[in-house]
């Protein structure tokens, strides 16, 4: 893996990860997208039909087989938050690239998503309160950290291209 997106939803993991995969002509790989596959079906339903634990038993399997291959990882918003994901991320050799945004930037991209079990029941108070909650989480595994308010996807592809050539 040559780089990990972490940050929470709505932060732009899936739209940067997508270009700067572009970038090193390395595939993309869409950890939620990865579940989705392996679960055959959408993650609501996952978190309807078998609750939260099964997700994030599921998730933490498919990124530890996700790390062996290589390209572009971005990860789902919560995948930092739990432990045997949060260590996972702090251990590896592969550089971990915090994508972060301001609550109002997250509601503006994530409403009416209907593929995101979270955002509907969330409100402006909850969301800032998951997002601080799980502050600490995404800084302690993060080598790079870019605020994306106010920025291109260009950009912050730059910036992490220019992060990812130092190391």
């Amino acid at each position: 893996m040559k780089a990990i997106l972490i940050g929470f939803m709505g932060s732009g993991k899936t739209t940067i990860g997508k270009l700067l995969a572009h970038q090193l002509a390395l595939p993309h790989i869409d950890l939620d997208d990865q579940i989705i596959a392996a679960a055959g079906c959408p993650i609501t339903n996952i978190f309807e039909q078998h609750g939260e634990d099964y997700f994030r038993q599921l998730e933490h399997q498919l990124l530890l087989e996700t790390l062996t291959r290589d390209g572009v990882l971005s990860t789902g918003g919560g995948t930092p938050a739990q432990a045997t994901n949060l260590q996972v991320l702090q251990e590896t050799a592969t550089p971990v690239i915090l994508l972060e945004a301001a609550a109002d930037t997250i509601l503006e991209r994530v409403h009416n998503n209907h593929d995101r079990p979270l955002v509907n029941s969330l409100t402006k108070t909850d969301l800032v309160s998951l997002k601080d909650a799980r502050r600490s989480q995404y800084h302690t595994c993060a080598d790079l950290i870019i605020q994306t308010d106010g920025l291109s996807p260009q950009t912050i592809v730059k910036r992490i291209l220019s992060f990812l050539k130092q190391k």
